[in-house]
Order: C-alpha cells, then structure tokens, then sequence
C-alpha cells in the first residue's frame, strides 16, 4: 500500500484544458501502431509529452497583504519599467515590469498574482513574435487583466508566442479571485508581463525561475528598496 501511495504522490493532475489534445494524440498513436509500430512509439513519447504539458500542480501560495506572486511557471526574462498596454487603463506612466517566459516544458496554467476584484480584462489581437523578445509586448496577441485590492493595482497580461496560438482566459469581470488562484492558460511557450504600481522594487533579478503562485515577485507594503542576488 505504501508503494501505491508513493506513485499516487508523483502523480500530478492534469488540466482539463489539455484532455482534447491527450485524446487526440492517443488517437493518432493507436493509428500509427497499426501503420507502423516505430511511428507508434514516437507518438506514445509525444502523448505523454502532451500530457505532461497540461499538468496542473497545486502550489502553496504565501498569503500577506501587498505580496505579489508569480502568474506564471518560468524564467524572469526582463525587469524593465514600461508603459502598460492602452487597453488595461492604468496610464501612460511607465510601470515596473517583470516578464515571465514559459518555454514548452513549463507548466502553462496561469495563476493570479493578487488577490482582489478583476476590473477590467482586455484582449487584442496580434502577431506571433517569439516571446522572449522585447516588443512582444506591444505586437504579440495578448490578453490583459486588472486585478484592483483595496491599496493597489495590478496588470498582468498573457502574451501569446512563436509557437502558442491560443490564449484561454476563464475569469470575467468584476469576478473576485483569491493570489495564486487560476484564471487561465496559454497552449505552447509564450509570456506573461506583470505591471506593478509606481516606486514596486521587484523582489527577483533576470534569468531566475519562477513558479506560478509561489514566487513573490514583489512586497508592495514592503519598505524594503534594494535586494542582492548571487548565481551559484
């Protein structure tokens, strides 16, 4: 029984999302073993992939007030101050910016980074520009949300990448979501920007890893103003 309930603990749940595209490629497997068992074996190894793809971990989430976490699994890109897009309403001020890549090994499924009333979600069309780059965030299609708390107000925008095609978005507006609480997904590498209030000191550096609803990106009742880092 214990050796059951080790496995059971591996075991990761997978989104719901994904279930389609799971099905279709054990479908197209099942094809191609009868075609050809070498191709069928090639397209076990990518359902499998694609199950692990969707996966959807819980996560511990750290509960305080003006604490920002991640939205997203993946890699802090860029740390710049930007104006944020039009659409989400928040001036033209240029905000601190932190950028999560998610390459096609990352878990995709996004996550709030605060908790509080959704104000306003805004969708714009766009190009398919790898992510990793900067001016993704003006030209990539992207979704944005404002999550506004009773102190502040925070973007976050879902940007779509070279390879990703659909961008998925389960909340509304005016809908209340808890930090670390899922809100939506983007099938296949792509990017997630966070827009935090004027004179928010980002609490990660550039080229660090990130979970989504766990790493605090940001302490915005915090009066603490410098943080080092060291790679090793």
């Amino acid at each position: 029984m214990s050796v059951i309930n080790s496995i059971r603990a591996q075991l990761v749940p997978v989104n719901p999302q994904g279930y389609p595209f799971i099905g279709a490629f054990a479908l197209v497997s099942l094809i191609l073993f009868w075609l050809w068992p070498p191709l069928g074996w090639i397209g076990t190894v990518l359902t499998l992939w694609c199950a692990y793809f969707f996966r959807d971990p819980p996560r511990v989430t750290p509960i305080g007030e003006g604490l920002v976490v991640s939205p997203a699994d993946g890699r802090v890109s860029l740390i710049v101050n930007a104006v944020p897009p039009a659409e989400l309403q928040l001036g033209e001020t240029p905000l601190p910016r932190v950028s999560i890549f998610m390459s096609v090994f990352d878990c995709h499924v996004n996550r709030a980074p605060v908790g509080g009333r959704i104000e306003r979600i805004a969708y714009r069309p766009g190009k398919f520009l790898n992510a990793d780059l900067d001016k993704a965030s003006e030209d990539n299609e992207r979704n944005g949300l404002v999550i506004a708390t009773p102190s502040w107000r925070v973007g976050v925008v879902q940007i779509a990448g070279l390879i990703a095609k659909r961008i998925v978005c389960w909340t509304k507006e005016g809908q209340e979501v808890g930090a670390g609480e899922r809100f939506g997904m983007i099938r296949f590498g792509s990017r997630l920007d966070v827009y935090l209030p004027v004179g928010s000191v980002p609490l990660v550096s550039e080229g660090q890893t990130s979970l989504a609803g766990e790493t605090v990106l940001a302490d915005l009742s915090s009066a603490t103003r410098t943080r080092s880092f060291r790679v090793g």
